[in-house]
């Protein structure tokens, strides 16, 4: 962590200290980029760093699913699980990709290329059912635009 440090330091010259507790997802993001998943003395630090009450850190760290508090594949894969999603095929979408993969929801594959996620809502209930992969969203998934996605990131 310390070599995280002077990063934590630029950034806190930008938020005044009354509101340095909105600092705790951006620091959490620069830890997760630096390390690829967080643990619980990660939250320890930032919460002493930013004299905040743990629980604070650690409540944070626990609610965002973009925070990886496992280690995950080079790629991974969130299938949204919300009630648009689960009405138009969700179940039937997380099947096809774990037998594609050969893993489950909260798997990663044995070269570490893949990790299957299941999360409850990332807002995109028009085009349902959907996942995210990285930072991309593929939507009005069928198996054979979900097997052109996963070929093409072999």
């Amino acid at each position: 962590m310390s070599c995280l440090k002077e990063q934590f330091d630029e950034l806190r010259k930008i938020y005044p200290d009354e509101i340095k507790d909105a600092m705790v997802l951006p620091l959490l993001q620069m830890t997760l980029k630096a390390k690829g998943h967080l643990v619980e003395s990660d939250a320890l630090y930032i919460a002493d760093y930013l004299e905040l009450p743990a629980m604070q850190v650690k409540e944070a760290m626990t609610w965002y699913s973009m925070l990886y508090r496992t280690p995950v594949g080079k790629h991974v894969v969130k299938v949204c699980r919300s009630v648009a999603c689960s009405l138009r095929g969700e179940q039937r979408i997380v099947a096809h990709i774990s037998k594609k993969l050969g893993i489950k929801p909260g798997e990663t594959t044995a070269d570490n290329k893949f990790t299957l996620l299941e999360v409850e809502c990332l807002a995109s209930c028009g085009t349902a059912p959907m996942m995210q992969i990285n930072d991309t969203y593929h939507e009005d998934l069928t198996e054979a635009k979900i097997d052109q996605i996963l070929e093409a990131l072999q």
